[in-house]
């Protein structure tokens, strides 16, 4: 345990399942306070007892939709009620969306651009003053590995450009911040073997090519635990099977007319 991290105090998103809770698990690992939010509460209850129980931390459940700006509001007014300050942002709430875009329901855009771009960047915006005044914080981005991608990936290309967005905001915000004792990490996983996954076509019939939370884990642990004068500013963790390969997401990726 990081004598240094053992008492700070971390908000994660997304954390009563999948990348999400394993993260909190990883925050309480080194002896991190938390406050945990998701959408459904009693899930993300459990998950908060259950990580408090196992690593001897507080943890505080927050019922949080990231796309609404009040919901995020309230998360972190709580997070400064009952710590006094937030020193770590974890964000990894996210929604995917696989469709072909001519055939992508209108309704995902703005779902997936509250979840996945400005849900990160609003409450991201909320924490940061009080970082700066306290001249210490650390901000890790949940991205993509389809970031990774040029072009992006068909049937992904919604997702995965606003992931590009995220990825851009997140290299900007470091230089923004990095004379203020802020570092901003962001995490480029590969296709993840979660619930989320597990509803995408033609991605999860061999599993052998799916990661394990494991390696994100230990990739959010080192961007924490570095000396204070190191930010990694970008942690790709890509499985050596990923789908992105043919037949999924070919790197090569022929016109659909040939």
């Amino acid at each position: 345990m990081s004598t240094e991290l053992k008492g700070k105090t971390a908000i994660v998103t997304g954390a009563s399942r999948g990348i999400g809770k394993a993260l909190a698990c990883t925050a309480a690992s080194l002896g991190i306070n938390l406050v945990v939010g998701a959408r459904n509460f009693d899930p993300l209850k459990e998950a908060a007892d259950e990580i408090a129980k196992q690593f001897k931390v507080k943890v505080e459940p927050v019922a949080c939709d990231v796309t609404k700006l009040e919901d995020l509001e309230n998360l972190v007014k709580v997070a400064k009620d009952k710590f006094g300050k937030v020193d770590i942002l974890i964000n990894c709430a996210g929604v995917s969306s696989q469709y072909q875009f001519n055939e992508q329901p209108i309704e995902d855009f703005e779902k997936l651009a509250h979840t996945n771009y400005l849900g990160y960047v609003r409450l991201i915006r909320l924490v940061i003053n009080d970082m700066m005044k306290q001249k210490y914080g650390a901000i890790i981005n949940i991205v993509s590995g389809s970031t990774l991608v040029d072009p992006v990936p068909r049937s992904f290309i919604v997702y995965s450009s606003l992931k590009v967005g995220l990825r851009a905001f997140s290299k900007g915000l470091f230089w923004e911040l990095r004379d203020h004792g802020i570092k901003v990490t962001s995490i480029l996983p590969g296709v993840t073997d979660t619930d989320l996954t597990g509803k995408l076509k033609n991605i999860t019939s061999d599993t052998s090519r799916l990661m394990g939370t494991q390696a994100i884990e230990d990739a959010v642990r080192f961007a924490l635990t570095v000396p204070a004068n190191v930010c990694p500013l970008e942690i790709s963790v890509i499985n050596q099977q990923t789908p992105w390969t043919a037949p999924v997401i070919p790197f090569k990726q022929s016109h659909p007319g040939k």
